[in-house]
């Protein structure tokens, strides 16, 4: 919501709920404890998850991609008993389990799961869809890759349990354009498993008829947003819709259906086979179980990996990516949750926890857990810089003030990478942040403001340092946009000014 891993904007207006009302929503869902005692057990130490507790064993492809590699590890296992217990065991345990979506949002898994099941749906005949949403292409995100490449039969299976909870008729797989080779192992996957019975009619046996199908996108970052991918698969242009009606009600073709990301889908028959208790027994409460990781950047070994929920950042870095280039004291800032979360400078990266809760109380966020690390021979603004331009290109146009929104943050910020600008244009820059977030269609202007405001909320001093060095360089004072003697605009951009080589 973070494609953008190379990565997608994913749930984003959930994601947005998330950001927006977080107080509201997720405090909702807290349990308070009576227990006296409680407040005197020592704080537990989350990570080091064990081999045995890991969902996704063929990270590293220590065996096959095939249908018989995959029963040999546990796919496909007792799944015909899972899909007899019906939709409301299948959602009661996954609320139980804590499972919340891993697409971006966090959003109760369960709790969406059961809006296609609202009192008397049985009146309504007709199809109904499970929709995946497999088109990463959030920068920084490279999960869902992972898992269609490696484990595919953990995504076809999970389609089948996830279906069966919304009662389903066919899922759906929006698979990104550039991932060819991906996409041909998910066919084959979904081919072998209705050879073996475990998809179609009867499908293992169950009496539960169920299809999978798979499209492939263009590439468009857009097409992340749930109602733009569906109205991609329609066949029509990838813009967001109006909401509401919500896909529960009005989806897919008009009729009820559910987006859910690749890694929630690809865990639940897990979570069905191994208990709630299993899974919830991972990471702080409202913030459960295993989580993939990928860490790219300034690291010696970029990763995906899978941890619990609540680890230390410190220590996933440390741990899992051979550590920062040039030392943890070489850290300059993060990332934490793909390029749409505001970024965290290295004083709060020593001691946060990475999960959606204490993300959220330092100013950033979880999102798609994807882990860009900057050391300081990185240049932050340009950083960010590059980020506005993404999301720049990416706009679908719908929304004037994310069209025009997101153009006038490239204009700017590729002036700020120089210093080219006054101390109060940050200020203006804020404000027209504030003025993107939350007065669009979808949450893509939100993705497009958050990196810039934690630009300026975390690295302002550097910011301003710049533009003095620059004035002091040029020997005169810059005006508003960048203007000083002799400037003239060409193609949108203030130009004729002098730029001393800063970088």
């Amino acid at each position: 919501m973070f494609k953008i891993c190379g990565s997608r904007l994913v749930a984003l207006n959930e994601k947005r709920l998330l950001f927006s009302a977080a107080n509201v929503n997720i405090r909702c869902l807290a349990t308070t404890s009576t227990d006296p005692s409680a407040s005197k057990e020592p704080p537990r130490h989350f990570g080091d998850l064990k081999d045995q507790d890991r969902i996704f064993h063929n990270l590293y492809e220590n065996y096959g991609h095939d249908l018989k590699s995959a029963m040999k590890y546990g796919d496909w296992y007792k799944t015909k008993e899972i899909l007899l217990k019906g939709d409301k065991w299948i959602i009661d345990n996954a609320k139980a389990s804590g499972l919340r979506g891993r697409g971006g949002a966090g959003f109760p898994s369960g709790l969406k799961w059961s809006f296609m099941n609202p009192p008397g749906w049985e009146k309504n005949p007709g199809p109904r869809y499970l929709v995946v949403n497999a088109d990463e292409g959030e920068p920084g995100t490279c999960k869902d890759r992972e898992i269609i490449r490696k484990t595919p039969h953990k995504l076809v299976e999970g389609c089948l349990v996830v279906g069966r909870a919304m009662n389903a008729t066919a899922a759906y797989i929006y698979i990104r354009g550039e991932f060819y080779n991906e996409s041909v192992i998910l066919e084959n996957a979904i081919h072998e498993a209705y050879k073996a019975g475990f998809l179609g009619k009867n499908a293992c046996g169950s009496g539960y008829d169920f299809d999978v199908y798979v499209h492939r996108g263009q590439g468009a970052y857009i097409c992340g947003e749930e109602t733009a991918l569906i109205e991609s698969l329609e066949g029509k242009a990838g813009k967001p819709r109006l909401k509401p009606p919500f896909p529960a009600a009005v989806g897919l073709f008009g009729r009820p259906s559910t987006v859910t990301n690749v890694e929630t889908v690809s865990v639940a028959p897990t979570i069905m086979r191994r208990g709630p208790e299993w899974f919830s027994s991972f990471g702080r409460p409202r913030n459960s179980g295993t989580k993939l990781f990928c860490v790219s950047g300034h690291v010696n070994n970029p990763c995906t990996v899978e941890e619990e929920m609540s680890i230390p950042l410190r220590e996933l870095i440390e741990k899992h990516c051979g550590g920062v280039k040039g030392g943890w004291d070489n850290l300059l800032a993060i990332i934490p949750g793909g390029s749409s979360v505001p970024i965290l400078p290295k004083k709060i990266c020593d001691d946060v926890i990475m999960d959606y809760d204490a993300l959220r109380d330092v100013g950033s966020g979880l999102g798609t857990a994807a882990v860009i690390v900057m050391n300081k021979q990185a240049d932050v603004i340009r950083c960010i810089q590059r980020l506005s331009s993404f999301y720049k290109h990416e706009s679908c146009g719908q929304c004037t003030p994310c069209r025009e929104g997101t153009t006038y943050l490239q204009r700017m910020m590729d002036r700020f990478v120089t210093g080219q600008g006054k101390e109060k244009e940050i200020d203006m820059i804020w404000e027209l942040t504030k003025e993107i977030e939350g007065h669009t269609i979808c949450a893509l202007g939100d993705a497009a403001a958050w990196p810039v405001q934690g630009l300026i909320r975390q690295f302002r001093p550097l910011m301003v340092e710049r533009m003095q060095k620059y004035q002091d360089e040029l020997g005169k004072k810059v005006s508003y946009g960048g203007w000083v003697e002799n400037s003239r605009v060409l193609d949108g951009k203030v130009v004729g000014a002098p730029k001393p080589h800063i970088h």
